[in-house]
C-alpha cells in the first residue's frame, strides 16, 4: 500500500466525517442485531465487504471525535502521518520489548523521546518510554517514586514498610490516581486530595499543612502530583511552587501534563509550564494535543536508577540487551510486549517540523480564546481561567444536561458537562486542528439561540422537545 492510497482513504473518511453527523442516534440493541444477523463466524466472509460494513458502522454509530465541531474530551483530529505510521507498524509488527529484537524501532522512539525531554528541560540522562496512555504513565511515576523513597518496597511490598506512604493531588487531578492507589496496594485512603484556590489551582498552603499533619500522625509523604491542564477546566497548578515544596521536603514531584504538556512547544504558552523542568517525572500524551491516533502516551523520568529498579526483570528467553547503557523496554516500563507506539509521533513531527507542530497548537489555543470571547459577548458566564483551550460556561437558569442533550441531538456540536464546585456547567474544548473561526461563530450563535428559546432551559421543556430521549 502506497502513501497515495492511504491518503486517498484518509481524505475520503475525513470528508465524510466533516460533513456528517457528530453524534450517533443508535441503541445497543440495534448494533447487536446488526452484528448477530451478519457475523456468526460460521462461514468466511470476503474481507472487502466486512471492511466496508465496519467503516459504515464507524461512520454512523460513533461520536466523531475528529469532527471540527467536536468540542469534547481530549480526542484530536489525527494527522495523515499518524495513519501511515499505524499502517506501517501493523504491517511489520515489531515487538519492542527488547532492543535486540527491534533496534530501529527502539532507536526511533528513543530519539523522539529525548528530543521532547529536552524541550521540557529535563537532563540528557532522562529515561523515557511510550505508554498506552496517561494512566499507565502516571502509574509508572507512582511505582518509580515508591521504589526510590522505599528501597524495601520492591521485594517486601507495603507490608515491609514501617509507616504508611501518602501522596498528594489536587481536586482537579485526573481520577486515574484513585485507581493507581488501589492497584499499587497503597489503598485509596493513601491519596490526599488537596483543595483548590479560587483559581481552581492546588492550594499550596493547604498542601504544606496536610504534609506536616500527615508527618505528625506517623505517615510518610513521598510524592506530590501537579497537573498541567486539568481535564475539567484546563487549569495549570503552580508548578514552580510545588517543585519548591517537594525540594524542601524531599518529595518526588510528578507533573501530569497528559494534555497540556504539548504547550511546551508553543511560544505563547510555554511560559505557563514554568517549573515543569524541575519535575522528577512527567506524563504527556501525544494522542491528545500532538494530533496523533490512539494510543500514544509518554512517561519521562530524570532518575534512570529508580526506573531500572522499579521495573527490573531477568528472563533467559529474552534476547540479550544492547550491551551499553540502553535499558530494554521490558526492564524499564510496565509493559512487556509492546507495539511500536512512537512511530506516529516521530512521523508527525518530522513531517511538520517543530514550527509546524507549534503552529497547530497555537491555532487551537487561538480558537479557544475566540470561543471564550464570543461566549462572553453573547451573554454567557465563563467560570474558568486558563490559557489553554478549555472553556467552562453557563448562564442563569440553565438546565445543563437537558441543554446539552438538545445541542447534540440537533448536531450543533459535541460539548460535555462538567462540575466546577458543585454546580454543573457546560465544557467546551478545542481538540481539532480543523476547527475554524466560522465553526466557533456558528456554534456560539446556535447554542445562544437554543438557550434563549428555552430560558430558563427546563427539563420539562427539553422533554417536550426531545420526546422520550431525555
Amino acid at each position: 500500500m502506497t502513501i497515495d492510497s492511504i491518503q486517498s482513504m484518509f481524505e475520503a473518511a475525513k470528508s465524510a466525517i466533516d460533513n456528517g453527523p457528530i453524534y450517533p442516534n443508535v441503541t445497543q440493541e440495534e448494533i447487536r442485531d446488526h452484528l448477530r444477523s451478519r457475523y456468526d463466524f460460521a462461514e468466511p466472509v470476503p474481507l472487502e465487504s466486512v471492511v466496508d460494513d465496519v467503516e459504515e458502522m464507524l461512520r454512523r454509530w460513533q461520536t466523531q471525535v475528529t469532527h471540527p465541531r467536536y468540542f469534547g474530551l481530549f480526542n484530536p483530529s489525527v494527522t495523515l502521518a499518524s495513519v501511515v505510521a499505524d499502517t506501517l507498524v501493523a504491517t511489520y509488527n515489531p515487538q519492542l520489548a527488547s532492543w535486540r529484537t527491534s533496534p530501529a524501532a527502539n532507536e526511533i522512539e528513543r530519539h523522539t523521546l529525548q528530543w521532547l525531554a529536552s524541550k521540557f528541560g529535563l537532563p540528557h540522562t532522562t529515561v523515557a518510554t511510550f505508554t498506552q496512555g496517561g494512566a499507565e504513565a502516571n502509574l509508572s511515576a507512582v511505582i518509580a517514586a515508591l521504589t526510590r523513597a522505599f528501597p524495601e518496597y520492591g521485594d517486601d511490598g507495603l507490608r515491609g514498610l514501617r509507616s504508611a506512604p501518602i501522596f498528594y493531588v489536587s481536586e482537579g487531578a485526573h481520577h486515574s490516581f484513585n485507581k493507581i492507589a488501589h492497584m499499587t496496594g497503597l489503598g485509596r485512603n493513601a491519596l490526599r486530595t488537596i483543595p483548590t484556590d479560587t483559581g481552581l489551582k492546588m492550594d499550596v498552603d493547604k498542601l504544606v499543612h496536610q504534609i506536616e499533619l500527615d508527618r505528625r500522625q506517623g505517615f510518610v509523604p513521598f510524592m506530590v502530583v501537579g497537573t498541567a491542564g486539568t481535564t475539567t477546566a484546563g487549569i495549570i497548578d503552580p508548578l514552580r511552587k510545588l517543585a519548591q515544596v517537594c525540594r524542601e521536603r524531599g518529595l518526588w514531584f510528578h507533573v501530569d501534563a497528559a494534555w497540556g504538556g504539548a504547550a511546551i512547544l508553543a511560544p505563547s504558552l510555554r511560559e505557563f509550564l514554568a517549573g515543569i523542568e524541575q519535575a522528577d517525572s512527567i506524563t504527556c500524551d501525544a494522542h491528545k494535543w500532538f494530533s496523533v491516533s490512539m494510543a500514544c502516551g509518554m512517561f519521562f523520568c530524570r532518575h534512570p536508577d529508580a526506573v531500572a529498579q522499579a521495573f527490573r526483570a531477568d528472563a533467559a528467553y529474552m534476547p540479550q540487551s544492547a550491551g551499553d547503557t540502553t535499558l530494554d523496554p521490558y526492564t524499564s516500563s510496565v509493559q512487556w510486549s509492546r507495539r511500536f507506539i512512537g512511530l506516529k509521533l516521530f512521523l508527525s513531527l518530522v513531517e511538520r517540523g517543530e514550527q509546524g507542530q507549534a503552529a497547530t497548537i497555537e491555532h487551537q489555543a487561538c480558537m479557544g480564546r475566540l470561543l471564550r470571547k464570543s461566549l462572553v459577548d453573547s451573554g454567557w458566564k465563563v467560570v474558568n481561567d486558563t490559557p489553554l483551550p478549555v472553556v467552562c460556561f453557563t448562564r442563569e437558569g440553565l438546565d445543563v444536561p437537558a441543554f446539552l442533550a438538545t445541542v447534540r441531538e440537533d448536531q450543533v456540536a459535541w460539548i460535555s458537562e462538567a462540575k466546577i464546585g458543585i454546580a454543573p456547567v457546560v465544557r467546551a474544548c478545542i481538540t481539532s486542528y480543523k476547527t475554524t473561526e466560522s465553526d466557533i461563530v456558528e456554534v456560539v450563535g446556535k447554542i445562544t439561540q437554543l438557550a434563549a428559546e428555552k430560558s430558563p432551559f427546563s427539563m420539562h421543556n427539553a422533554g417536550q422537545r426531545m420526546g422520550t430521549k431525555v
